[in-house]
């Protein structure tokens, strides 16, 4: 289960309180610049204000808006990087945050070394990770590559390597962050159905994309956030259909 309630969550900008660079930067996210502090010395960026959100078993949430929105913001606060300035968080369930596909990757290591260090940055045990490499080296068809350091691999090859430990995992709870990149088109495919199934056996997803089809293909909910606030919430085709309404206003 997650529960958020009127969350914010502020990053201070240091050292440019007075400067005009403030006023651009101002133009260039979707937050809303504060000045805080007794003189007005201090400034930070509102990058969530006033969220609230409830999400629990089978639920599928997809996240958009624009650049700037606060869609990934949104996602650390789930998997607890930032820490919100007001509101309530709380979460019950393991968080697999699949920001990095391929966390800890060492271009010097084996490819089967890899999948160790990489398995334990995504919060398996050494057991899982021992009972889940056969299936990873199986699907990322790289043979005998494995025994050799990551450096000698094709970026193809790495990211096969990436994909298959990503998805080898058993989450509760599952952040992505615009999906997962699966490689070649041939491998695609398989790739598809191995992030299928990696989706069907997490409790809750919540997803942040611009892709329309992935959130529709993946989600059954979705909320838009616009300069950090919640501007709709619902099902997936209402969220949508205000999100292009919006994109088309001058």
């Amino acid at each position: 289960m997650i529960l958020l309630e009127d969350v914010i969550v502020d990053f201070p900008i240091y050292g440019s309180a007075k400067s005009f660079r403030t006023e651009l930067l101002g133009r260039a996210t979707g937050g809303f610049i504060r000045r805080e502090g007794r003189r007005q010395n201090r400034v930070a960026v509102r990058a969530l204000e006033s969220v609230s959100l409830k999400l629990s078993k089978g639920d599928r949430l997809g996240i958009v808006g624009p650049n700037g929105a606060g869609k990934s913001t949104l996602l650390g606060v789930l998997a607890g990087v930032y820490a919100p300035r007001a509101g309530r968080v709380v979460i019950e369930g393991r968080v697999s945050p699949l920001f990095n596909t391929a966390p800890g990757l060492d271009a010097d290591d084996t490819g089967y070394e890899n999948i160790v260090t990489c398995g334990m940055f995504l919060g398996m045990s050494r057991a899982e990770i021992e009972a889940n490499t056969p299936a990873i080296a199986e699907f990322t068809e790289l043979g005998d590559y494995l025994n050799l350091p990551v450096r000698t691999y094709s970026a193809g090859m790495i990211m096969r390597l990436a994909f298959a430990i990503a998805t080898s995992i058993n989450p509760e709870i599952l952040l992505l962050d615009e999906g997962l990149g699966a490689g070649d088109a041939r491998f695609a495919e398989r790739a598809k159905a191995r992030l299928d199934s990696l989706i069907e056996r997490s409790s809750i997803v919540a997803v942040a994309s611009h892709d329309e089809g992935l959130i529709r293909g993946v989600c059954n909910r979705a909320v838009l956030l616009d300069g950090g606030h919640v501007a709709a919430a619902g099902g997936v085709d209402d969220v949508l259909e205000t999100y292009r309404e919006r994109r088309s206003r001058p």
